[in-house]
């Protein structure tokens, strides 16, 4: 147990962790209790639940050393095809909901095929899905916006406050605890591990690096389906710009979360931690009264300050070490080797 409570005193998280209580605390003085209150909590909470959900959809693909750039574009549009289908065809707000969730799983399942099937980098790939999502998206709504009353059950989740927090802030703790135990035992996410963290180790131990990619920008889409069914719940309706301002916030929560660009792990606690924390810096920017761009200002800073700090403690643990880099046609290593079989490395 004291081992335990060392190791997470002294983890990224504990640093998360001591950010989200002292921007609190300011925000609380600042307001004069206010931001404490039962309205001002629900409000906190109800806008956290998708930034935490596509910093996990951002994290399955950084997991295997790739990126998703259509994160918003597959959300928006899988939330747009269903309102449209819920609308104007008439579909059961409950099959409407799990359309969106479907939708996202499909289009994570074509960006993974395509990055394998042309050997394109996943930047690419999804900038490219990203261009069509979007223009797909307007094509489907136009200017207007679909009202949440066509789906009344659906907005009637979003309103749910058991024990007085939203019922949709409780699906994205749900679905990150879910992803936490996927990553911890099951076998198909310990291959994408071992794929992001070295792909000729994880071939030589018969992995196939193809069906890990595939697997991780199909979790990604599954997710980002998920944040569309959460913004359908949430949103007074659905329109073009649904989606749009996802990007930033999904690398964000991760990278800050402790993930590594270059794969190899995950952190779904950190990217929790992280995901709230930016939803602090908006609430302070409302608080403050600060220019709305300040808040991508400051979340670009942070990004850019942490892959900066991480490259430097990188650079110093190398030659401590004294370890030299593991050469092409070296065997599987053993931290491969006890990924693959469930251990620890």
């Amino acid at each position: 147990m004291k081992t335990a409570l060392s190791r997470f005193l002294h983890s990224q998280n504990a640093s998360l962790l001591g950010v989200i209580v002292a921007g609190a605390v300011l925000l609380t003085i600042q307001s004069s209790g206010t931001f404490l209150s039962s309205n001002s909590v629900q409000t906190f909470f109800q806008f956290l639940a998708i930034p935490i959900v596509i910093g996990l959809a951002q994290m399955a693909t950084l997991a295997v050393g790739q990126l998703n750039l259509a994160v918003g574009a597959i959300g928006g549009f899988s939330a747009c095809f269903a309102a449209v289908l819920m609308a104007d065809a008439g579909l059961p707000a409950w099959l409407g909901g799990l359309v969106a969730i479907v939708v996202g799983l499909l289009a994570g399942l074509l960006n993974g095929v395509l990055v394998v099937l042309t050997r394109i980098n996943g930047f690419i790939v999804t900038l490219a899905t990203m261009t069509i999502l979007t223009g797909a998206q307007y094509a489907l709504v136009g200017t207007r916006t679909i009202p949440a009353s066509a789906w009344p059950e659906l907005a009637s989740i979003g309103s749910a406050r058991p024990l007085g927090i939203p019922l949709i802030f409780w699906f994205a703790i749900i679905i990150a605890g879910l992803l936490a135990y996927f990553y911890r035992n099951a076998l198909p996410a310990r291959h994408m591990l071992a794929s992001g963290g070295n792909e000729l180790a994880a071939t030589l131990t018969g992995i196939s690096n193809g069906r890990s990619l595939i697997t991780a920008h199909a979790l990604s889409g599954l997710l980002c389906g998920v944040a569309a069914f959460l913004a359908l719940a949430s949103l007074p309706g659905a329109n073009k710009s649904v989606g749009g301002d996802w990007m930033l916030s999904s690398f964000a929560a991760p990278i800050i979360g402790g993930v590594a660009l270059t794969g190899g792990g995950v952190a779904v606690l950190g990217t929790v931690f992280a995901a709230t924390i930016i939803r602090l810096v908006d609430s302070a920017r409302a608080a403050f009264q600060l220019d709305p761009s300040w808040v991508n200002f400051v979340i670009g800073a942070v990004v850019l300050g942490t892959v900066a700090l991480e490259r430097v403690r990188a650079t110093r643990r190398t030659p401590k070490s004294g370890r030299k880099a593991t050469p092409p046609d070296a065997p599987p290593t053993a931290a491969v080797r006890a990924v693959v079989q469930g251990g620890t490395p």
